[in-house]
């Protein structure tokens, strides 16, 4: 039996030809400033091609002349797919803003007036429109303590407690 070693160019073909659908939901409550920090990472090109398909129109984040729009659709496709509720209480995300690094764009957004954080519950469907085979990754933090887990579709509600 032959042994075959790894080879950086076949996984990188194989990464072309299988693409992934991942992105990753960053949640940390800030007792200090009582607030619920998210940080959301999605692929550029997946997160820009929901949100036109949403508003109806295009977009390129990388261009600098679309900010303004760029923060208004991530805004309005976000708080519609990311729903946060903490020790029963259902809160609005705050959108604060967004940067592009590689192929990924980190949105990031905010839940004021939060003390403590002993349960969350989290109803997620960023980009299930993109693929079937879409994950949404969780990692909450609370406490001093993290949690991590696998929302793939067409699940989309989990609950953590601390």
């Amino acid at each position: 039996m032959a042994l075959i070693g790894f080879n950086p160019f076949i996984s990188a073909l194989i990464a072309l030809i299988h693409p992934f659908f991942v992105s990753v939901i960053e949640i940390n409550h800030n007792e200090k400033e009582a607030t619920i920090e998210i940080s959301v990472r999605t692929f550029t090109n997946d997160l820009e091609k929901m949100m036109g398909a949403d508003a109806k129109t295009t977009i390129d984040l990388s261009q600098a002349n679309q900010k303004n729009k760029a923060d208004a659709l991530i805004a309005a496709y976000m708080t519609k797919r990311l729903n946060l509720n903490a020790n029963g209480t259902k809160y609005n995300l705050e959108y604060v803003g967004y940067e592009i690094q590689k192929e990924s764009t980190w949105s990031y957004f905010e839940v004021k007036n939060v003390k403590q954080l002993n349960q969350l519950t989290i109803n997620c469907e960023i980009l299930f429109g993109v693929n079937d085979q879409q994950i949404n990754i969780f990692h909450v933090k609370s406490k001093g303590i993290r949690k991590s887990y696998e929302l793939i579709y067409p699940k989309k509600s989990t609950q953590f407690n601390f």
